[in-house]
Order: C-alpha cells, then sequence, then structure tokens
C-alpha cells in the first residue's frame, strides 16, 4: 500500500520508500525524502522562484538517467508552473515554491538544477557562479586554489563570493550580482577564467576540451549563459553514495592541505552522516535575513566595473556586514 502523508494541507503519495537509490551506502528513497524534509528550510530560498531543471534518477544513479524541464506528466494542480521563453520556443516548467512542492518533487527522485535567473526577470542573471572541475591527477585541492586566485580577483570588482562543494568532486563559487543580462554576465565570468589561466598556466583551463584538462582545473564559466543552469546548494546528486553539494567556508577552503580531508568534505554526506549532514545546514541556516538567515545579507552586486549594493540568497550567516553604499 502506498503511503499517504499530508504536507502543508496537501496529500502526497510516496512511492518506493525501501528502494535503495544510492547503492554504495544502501541509501534508502526513504532517507532521500527525510534528507530533503530536514534541509527543506535552507534549501528552499535557492529554489523559490526559479524555474526548475530536473535531472531524475528514479532507479538510482546505475539506471537510467535523465534531464526533465518541461512540467512531468501527471503534475498535481497545486504545484506552481510558469511559462518560460526558449529559444526554440515557450515551455512552462515547475517552480519549487513550499515544502509540499518540495517533497512531490523529491518523490520523483532528482537533483535540483536551477538558471542564474528568476521567473520576473527570465535572462537577466542575479548572481554569478564559476563551476571549478579537476581534471585528474588534479583534485579538490588543486579547486582550492583556483578558487582563492578566483575569490580575490572578484573582491577587486568589489563581489563577494561564496563556495560550495560540487557534489561530485569539485568546487561552485557564486556571488550576487545586480540586474544584468546572463549574455554581459557569461562575458565577464569568461574574462575572469582567462585571466585566471593567464595568473596560473600549470592549474587552470578555461576551455572545455578534453585534452587540455588533465591536471588542470577548468573553470567553467559558461553555466552563467542564460539557458544553463546548476546544482542548487543542498541538492543531492546522482551519485553511488549520497552527495550534497554542500556550503563549505572559506577557513575550508584554505585549510585544503590535505587530499584526503578535502575529499571528504568535498564527498559530502555518505548514508552515516546524512541526517548530521542536514543539522549542520540547518545551523548555517541561523542567521539574520529571512527564513531563518537563509538568506545572506551583505553581498556586493556586479555591474560592469561597478558595485551597488545588493543582498543574495546565499549559503549560511552573514560575516560580511551591512552593505556598502553605490558607487
Amino acid at each position: 500500500m502506498t503511503p499517504i502523508t499530508e504536507v502543508e494541507g496537501r496529500r502526497l503519495a510516496l512511492t518506493h520508500l525501501d528502494k535503495v537509490l544510492h547503492p554504495v551506502a544502501g541509501f534508502t528513497k526513504g532517507e532521500v525524502l527525510h534528507y530533503y524534509a530536514t534541509v527543506a528550510e535552507v534549501l528552499l530560498p535557492h529554489l523559490r522562484d526559479r524555474p526548475v531543471s530536473f535531472l531524475r534518477y528514479p532507479d538510482g544513479p546505475d539506471g537510467q538517467v535523465f534531464f526533465t524541464k518541461n512540467v512531468p506528466p501527471g503534475t498535481p494542480a497545486w504545484v506552481t508552473t510558469a511559462e518560460v521563453p526558449r529559444t526554440e520556443g515557450p515551455a512552462r516548467m515547475v517552480l519549487v515554491q513550499n515544502l509540499a512542492s518540495l517533497m512531490w518533487a523529491a518523490n520523483l527522485v532528482t537533483e535540483f538544477h536551477t538558471p542564474q535567473w528568476t521567473i520576473g526577470t527570465p535572462g537577466i542573471a542575479d548572481r554569478i557562479v564559476f563551476d571549478l572541475d579537476p581534471g585528474a591527477p588534479a583534485t579538490v585541492v588543486e579547486c582550492c586554489e583556483v578558487a582563492l586566485w578566483l575569490r580575490e580577483r572578484l573582491a577587486a570588482d568589489g563581489i563577494e563570493a561564496y563556495t560550495k562543494s560540487s557534489g561530485s568532486k569539485g568546487l561552485h563559487l557564486l556571488a550576487s550580482v545586480a540586474p544584468t543580462p546572463s549574455a554581459d554576465v557569461s562575458a565577464y565570468a569568461k574574462e575572469l577564467a582567462v585571466e585566471a589561466e593567464k595568473a596560473l598556466p600549470r592549474r587552470v583551463v578555461h576551455r572545455m576540451t578534453r585534452n587540455l584538462r588533465p591536471g588542470k582545473v577548468f573553470v567553467d564559466w559558461s553555466q552563467n549563459a542564460g539557458r544553463k543552469t546548476t546544482a542548487t546548494p543542498y541538492t543531492l546528486r546522482a551519485r553511488a553514495e549520497p552527495t550534497v553539494s554542500a556550503p563549505v567556508t572559506w577557513d575550508e577552503v584554505e585549510r585544503c592541505g590535505s587530499r584526503r580531508a578535502a575529499a571528504m568534505r568535498t564527498a559530502g554526506p555518505n548514508a552515516g552522516a546524512c541526517r548530521a549532514a542536514a543539522m549542520r545546514a540547518g545551523a548555517q541556516g541561523e542567521g539574520r535575513g529571512t527564513g531563518r538567515g537563509a538568506r545572506r545579507e551583505g553581498c556586493h552586486a556586479y555591474r560592469p566595473r561597478l558595485t551597488p549594493a545588493a543582498t543574495y540568497a546565499g549559503l549560511g550567516p552573514s560575516r560580511a556586514g551591512p552593505p556598502r553604499p553605490p558607487v
């Protein structure tokens, strides 16, 4: 019999709770749903008002893995959807706006991926992202070195960056931007990636070409394009172990001196540590701002060579102090 639960007044059928989705850890679908329910308070601000692309893996990472951008068949009428412009014509996509729709979506077994813009201003970015992807034998240790360089370079333009693990083998850097066309943000991100390659030629590559990447960190700037998406903070990833794209502090990045310790931090929670990670995520959400601090304040926005004040739905409590006035 399929269990029925009620979430915020909505009745949900939760299916196959004993199915193992992350086989190395024996992590079940029921534990996946528990994880999302636990971290919802800090996850939802990153999903709200952004059309969601679902990377679905209903039979685990060894089964069929596929992207769903359009509203899935059978979506309840109470789940918020919106029309999204695309070059090939408009499409209707899901907005995960509350706990009920989060749990409905989690029951589909999915990674959550979102663009760098919100539904009210499609193609106008409010954040910038860099995906640092190491090519073996480079590891997350080299990603940390590149992340620190990018942090300083962004700071020179008045932009305060935050970092999270990719949930795989690398790191993501994110920062607030003033409402700016995605094409302009993408061009700026590429400029910084090229600068990073010139400054760290033995460590960085800014092009995706595979034969250039062994032993280097690919600084993927292209996810700032209006059509691209990035793994949302706190999403589980489709891996053999239940890894999470989890926020990390700059202190952790700076202490990334041990390959083994760094790899453990980047991997995210395994089956035995998932609840502890969820508790940590909740603790990071305790600060000022809305959602018990899930919104991080004190970041500075990017407009080409200008730094007006802004806020960012960031990765934890702010230590940056109040926003500074526009330049």
